[in-house]
């Protein structure tokens, strides 16, 4: 649709656009409540195709600018919501001048002439970490919501643009943007009690079926273009570690513009903090390393004081153990500081299982909340368990401030991660690693009632990121 027809349309739509959406104030509610769930509140936001402006005002911005091409929807908008700004201005002639951490296009694609030369106009507005949000109608819907015209149901639009999310993927790359996850919600956009919370919550979710709801919504990234270095704290979380503990500093690599090995220690019993103090002593002068000694007998808890005391800018955990090599941490960082992930997480079920590194009911374990956490974050997850996992720190500590919404009861810290990850959308990124055999002490997982943990951990994730 051309500039002025596009300018036309909404002009007239102005006048009874916040009738119809009382009207449909279901699916609307399902929009608010989607992306309230996928942007986080505090955030500076441009929305391109604003319209009255309830939608961004519902996300709770820092700052924001509403765009619309229209000049009386956002006449509208400024009446209702004079604290925000509003421009009038055409997406596919951009010219806002400032960067935003977020961009939402609502519910617009189908309206536009030239979709790529829209996608590529949003690098005048994004940075290198920006997030990009695009909803946009299930083409399979096209009939029933033709026909729900015809009854008056519905407010009668133009004919649209035909979108697949692989052609909304495929235009995000041709203007500079790589999509981080994709989904389809909202199977029955009407409102029946019990009925559309029973369909959309449940059925909706389930395999195969939930490719068939009305909404779908795409998070893409700018593609990274330059690599820039980083300083790096390593966290090595102690128990029981002690003739693992050299072994880690001779074979650590030195990478990085500074680079911190941070040992943790608690709970052990067979001298590993005496074994630490030596081992730094030992490498005074020619390594950077810290101790701390842990409050909490947890691997999660001795993670969290590590990163919380690191200087660097990059957090990477290397377990004890060294069951991961620690010559394979310059590969994680390299992934990072190129900017091709921004979590990147081990997998160990890439490559040949080293005899004995890994027990046949772990791994059927590891291969099962695999596939369930790929379900539920909407990004692909080989392995969970792996203890390596690498974040910058201020990703981390935006983790921390939304922790409350997945609560706070995993042993490991891995979920905490990755489910803090998932929601913040970063793109994640797996490493594949050569898994080793334990060479000194034993194991501390307890697989059985840990797995019952996870399971418990499974349920409530559902209900928190499938069940919104």
């Amino acid at each position: 649709m051309k500039k002025e027809e596009r300018t036309t349309y909404f002009d007239l739509a102005a006048e009874d656009r916040d009738a119809w959406k009382k009207r449909n104030w279901y699916y609307h509610w399902n929009v608010e409540k989607l992306l309230q769930f996928l942007v986080p509140s505090g955030e500076t936001i441009l929305e391109i195709g604003s319209g009255t402006g309830d939608l961004l005002v519902a996300l709770k911005p820092k700052h924001a600018v509403g765009l619309d091409v229209s000049e009386r929807m956002t006449a509208s908008a400024r009446a209702k919501y004079p604290h925000i700004e509003w421009v009038v201005g055409d997406a596919e002639d951009l010219k806002i001048g400032e960067q935003f951490n977020w961009v939402v296009m609502s519910d617009l694609l189908g309206f536009l002439d030239d979709i790529e030369q829209t996608f590529s106009n949003l690098n005048r507005v994004t940075h290198p970490h920006s997030k990009i949000v695009v909803t946009y109608y299930n083409y399979l819907w096209e009939p029933i919501l033709r026909f729900a015209e015809l009854l008056h149901l519905k407010k009668k639009q133009p004919l649209q643009n035909w979108l697949s999310s692989k052609d909304i993927e495929n235009m995000l790359s041709l203007g500079g943007f790589e999509v981080i996850k994709s989904g389809v919600r909202l199977l029955f956009p009407f409102y029946i009690p019990f009925i559309s919370s029973l369909l959309n919550r449940f059925f909706g979710n389930l395999p195969l079926i939930n490719k068939l709801g009305v909404l779908q919504y795409t998070i893409a990234r700018p593609i990274s273009r330059e690599k820039r270095d980083y300083s790096v704290s390593v966290i090595i979380p102690c128990r029981n570690e002690k003739g693992n503990i050299e072994r880690a500093m001779e074979r650590m690599p030195q990478f990085g513009t500074y680079l911190e090995i941070i040992f943790v220690e608690k709970g052990s019993n067979d001298g590993t903090m005496d074994e630490i103090k030596r081992v730094a002593n030992l490498y005074a002068g020619k390594r950077n390393i810290r101790i701390l000694e842990g409050e909490i007998d947890t691997k999660r808890d001795k993670v969290r004081q590590g990163f919380e005391a690191a200087k660097g800018e990059m957090l990477m955990i290397l377990d004890a153990d060294l069951t991961v090599r620690p010559e394979d941490l310059p590969k994680f960082y390299r992934a990072m500081a190129s900017g091709r992930g921004e979590f990147i997480n081990g997998s160990r079920l890439v490559y040949q299982l080293e005899k004995e590194s890994m027990r046949f009911f772990n791994v059927l374990g590891n291969k099962f909340f695999s596939i369930a956490f790929t379900w539920l974050l909407g990004q692909r997850l080989k392995d969970t368990l792996c203890g390596t996992k690498v974040l910058l720190k201020n990703d981390y500590e935006a983790i921390v401030k939304g922790r409350d919404y997945f609560g706070d009861f995993d042993p490991f810290g891995d979920f905490d991660l990755l489910f803090g990850a998932a929601k913040l959308n970063l793109k994640i990124v797996e490493m594949p690693i050569r898994y080793q055999a334990r060479i000194y002490g034993t194991t501390n997982i307890k697989r059985w009632r840990h797995g019952v943990i996870l399971l418990r951990m499974v349920w409530f994730a559902m209900w928190r990121i499938k069940f919104i």
